[in-house]
């Protein structure tokens, strides 16, 4: 969940994007397995639509590399179990395998 009235989908779709690898299908570097998945779960149709946008230019930008990222409903949520909630806050040197690819997201299309 977000507070729309400090900050848009577009916004966090843009970070999202740009901040991990949507490439890798069911991994984020070393890590494997369909918890390191690339998602995006909307609660809406409106959010559907955003996500599926943004998906299409940060393709372009990416160029011949395929985004794998999924885009579905939410559905039924589960909260991660509490050693792995704000682990690089609570581990400042911990394992952190999310690099991203190092294209940015089209600056005419930023919000």
């Amino acid at each position: 969940m977000f507070d729309t009235t400090k900050t848009s989908l577009q916004e966090i779709l843009r970070t999202f994007w740009e901040k991990h690898d949507p490439t890798q299908g069911m991994r984020q570097g070393n890590d494997i397995g369909t918890q390191y998945r690339s998602a995006i779960y909307t609660a809406n149709l409106e959010q559907d639509q955003v996500a599926k946008q943004t998906q299409q230019q940060y393709q372009q930008a990416l160029g011949s590399q395929g985004i794998t990222t999924e885009i579905l409903p939410l559905g039924e949520y589960y909260f991660a179990e509490i050693y792995h909630q704000q682990y690089l806050a609570k581990n400042p040197n911990g394992y952190c395998g999310i690099g991203g690819t190092g294209v940015c997201f089209p600056p005419e299309l930023n919000p």
